[in-house]
């Protein structure tokens, strides 16, 4: 089983900026799909965002469109989430996510907290 570590976050000013980091054991990260989900107090885990395992268009809620953006490097095996124009209602713990076939991966989750 693959284990995820995040990393990257913090506490950041309305309208700043921070990058998320998610590396992955194994050997076939390639193979698989990447997400971050998020988690506020007191409310359901959503999703934020998703890269596909074979290159598609990322995919991304309504709530981050335009201010959030994934990526993926394969040969380091890690994904990215790149968060600008950052509001308090970001304020999270962020999750990575790894799928494909039976496995369906969970990192610890890593803290943002967007506040002035």
């Amino acid at each position: 089983q693959a284990q995820l570590v995040e990393s990257g976050g913090g506490l950041v000013q309305p309208g700043g900026s921070l990058r998320l980091s998610c590396a992955a054991s194994g050997r076939t990260f390639s193979s698989y799909d990447m997400a971050w989900y998020r988690q506020a107090p007191g409310k359901e885990r959503e999703f934020v965002a998703r890269s596909a395992r074979n290159g598609g268009s990322p995919y991304y809620a309504d709530s981050v469109k335009g201010r959030f953006t994934i990526s993926r490097d394969n040969a380091k095996n890690t994904v990215y989430l790149q968060m600008n124009s950052l509001k308090p209602g970001d304020t999270a713990i962020y999750y990575c996510r790894q799928w494909g076939g039976a496995d369906d991966n969970w990192g610890q989750g890593t803290q943002v907290t967007v506040s002035s």
